[in-house]
């Protein structure tokens, strides 16, 4: 780490540089410019084919060609230094990529035509997030995969659950752990029908100059296939901007993500903490600067903290970004440019969450050890066989030998026998331990 690392405002591009690679890739200043000089290009490259198909030159052409496959770092800060004489982000791509056709100027009159700035945001914005959509979509699926090798190891591992945080019908680690992968799964199957949509159509997207220049063409369709080639939607009806809409939705779905895996990091930490997981040590590691002996659940510590950050930043995008007043305000402008810092948090806190679970071992000894001489759990089976057997204050019986003590089996094994009068219902509980009272535990970890 250099200096002007360590002086960066942001931990995000400062102490956590190295984690957030891919978000940068995308959502920094480099990547915005990119995308926009791509639009811009397509778009140039779609108005000469259907409109100007005697400026298309075989040089024009290939040039275009080159641009779009690799765009050079000195056109992107060329647009960087023109940009501090026009104050102007999106008019500065335009003159930078003029540039590039210098000697040209049939095709330089044509750089930008008939667009507004928005017309290149929004399809900007939509290609930043389609790309950054795919490297969430891996993200959730290596965490399931992890999950589920967690899962497969302890899918018939006992376990006495706690609900309110107190003694609980037994369940399996398997199945628990299974409750996080399946809520993520669903979520997944609704982030993979997402769609992308960008608007089209100049200042107030109206298609005001274009139908004056070309009044028999079909402006929509135009639009439409344009947008095929970036494979965005159109949003036909629009003001100056994208109603941002479908970004709601995906940031709505990614908060309930980040819900969910918040939920499973703190469930993760309550475990650790009652040493139902051991963490596979690392001897170079320090857990405290004073307590030589701390081994510390930090990877789940630090997703949560930053999940939470994620949220927050992905929250104020989706209750912003849809409203704009009457045709356009600028708001929205320096929000957009955040969305990197949601998803930089979000990829920081799925690193550390991937690191965390691959330390996680279960303490199978210190989990047998709170469940096997619990017998007061076995009170539901009890009661419930009273009550078959036509004994209606059958549960009271029960509650009365129970509730708020620990029963071992001695105690339980009386209960039965003195309680239970159908012999079948009597051989059921009296063979019963906390350990085999699971139901369908077992089986539900391994359901798909």
């Amino acid at each position: 780490m250099d200096d002007t690392t360590l002086r960066n405002l942001s931990p995000l591009d400062g102490r956590y540089h190295d984690k957030t690679k891919v978000t940068r890739e995308i959502f920094s200043e480099h990547g915005l410019i990119q995308h926009r000089l791509k639009v811009e290009i397509v778009w140039l490259e779609y108005f000469l084919n259907h409109f100007k198909p005697e400026l298309l030159t075989d040089d024009v052409a290939t040039k275009l060609s080159n641009l779009k496959q690799s765009m050079p770092n000195e056109t992107v800060l060329r647009v960087k230094e023109i940009e501090k004489t026009t104050n102007h982000d999106v008019k500065a791509v335009e003159l930078a990529l003029s540039e590039c056709f210098d000697g040209n100027e049939a095709i330089q009159s044509l750089i930008h035509i008939f667009l507004t700035s928005e017309d290149i945001n929004s399809a900007s914005y939509a290609l930043m997030l389609k790309e950054m959509h795919s490297n969430t979509l891996d993200w959730i699926e290596n965490l399931e995969a992890a999950l589920g090798v967690l899962i497969d190891e302890n899918a018939e591992l006992p376990m006495m659950a706690r609900t309110h945080g107190q003694p609980a019908t037994p369940t399996t680690l398997g199945k628990e752990l299974n409750v996080f992968k399946q809520r993520l799964n669903k979520e997944k199957k609704t982030l993979e029908e997402q769609e992308f949509f960008a608007k089209w159509g100049g200042a107030t997207a109206n298609y005001n100059p274009h139908l004056l220049a070309f009044p028999q063409a079909d402006w929509l369709t135009h639009s439409e296939k344009f947008l095929d080639e970036l494979e965005l939607k159109l949003t036909k009806v629009s003001t100056q901007i994208e109603p941002h809409d479908y970004m709601a939705k995906v940031f709505h779905n990614l908060m309930r993500v980040n819900t969910i895996l918040i939920d499973f990091s703190q469930d993760i930490w309550t475990y650790i903490s009652f040493d139902y997981f051991k963490l596979k040590l690392d001897k170079n590691e320090v857990g405290s600067s004073t307590m030589p002996h701390k081994v510390n659940p930090i990877d789940f510590e630090n997703a949560e903290g930053n999940l939470g950050l994620a949220n927050a930043l992905f929250n104020h995008l989706a209750e912003k970004l849809p409203r704009s007043r009457l045709q356009r305000d600028l708001s929205d402008s320096t929000v957009l440019r955040n969305i990197g810092s949601a998803y930089g948090y979000m990829e920081l806190s799925v690193s550390s969450l991937l690191k965390g679970i691959s330390k996680l071992e279960a303490n199978v000894e210190a989990i047998a050890n709170d469940l096997n001489d619990r017998y007061e759990l076995l009170a539901e089976p009890l009661q419930s066989f009273l009550r078959l057997e036509g004994k209606k204050d059958g549960y009271d019986q029960v509650k009365l030998l129970s509730r708020g003590q620990k029963m071992n089996k001695e105690l339980y094994l009386e209960a039965v026998n003195s309680l239970v009068d159908n012999d079948e219902f009597k051989s059921i509980l009296l063979n019963l331990t906390p350990a085999t009272y699971l139901g369908l535990a077992t089986e539900l970890s391994k359901e798909e």
